[in-house]
């Protein structure tokens, strides 16, 4: 569907990646302040991952949907920083080789730069 934005039908980096950050990225003041502990599991001294990615087979707890069909973050606005860095392919003009091999775990064609327009 045109205008509709790619990922809300794709959520394919959600359930492809461990998802691993700083545990200061949950405190307060933090730019993903408000991250719910519940959704989170300590990984060593000094990381956190979103809860359901350090699996064998990752799928982000916050992920709600299907994968390739409609899929979105129920934490968004208080993802944190690999979320925020992982960028669409082709959504400002580069590719993401994050994107592609996230799609191609969930047999999903690699976006395209048609399908921003």
């Amino acid at each position: 569907m045109p205008g509709t934005h790619p990922c809300l039908s794709c959520g394919a980096c959600c359930a492809a990646f461990v998802v691993a950050f700083h545990w200061s990225e949950t405190a307060p003041g933090a730019d993903s302040a408000g991250l719910p502990a519940n959704l989170t599991e300590r990984l060593d001294a000094h990381r956190l991952a979103m809860r359901g990615t350090w699996a064998k087979r990752p799928h982000c707890a916050a992920l709600r949907g299907e994968v390739g069909v409609a899929a979105d973050c129920t934490v968004y606005a208080q993802r944190p920083s690999p979320c925020r860095e992982l960028q669409p392919a082709w959504e400002h003009g580069q590719p993401s080789l994050q994107c592609d091999r996230a799609r191609a775990v969930h047999g999903l064609r690699p976006l395209a730069p048609e399908d921003w327009g």
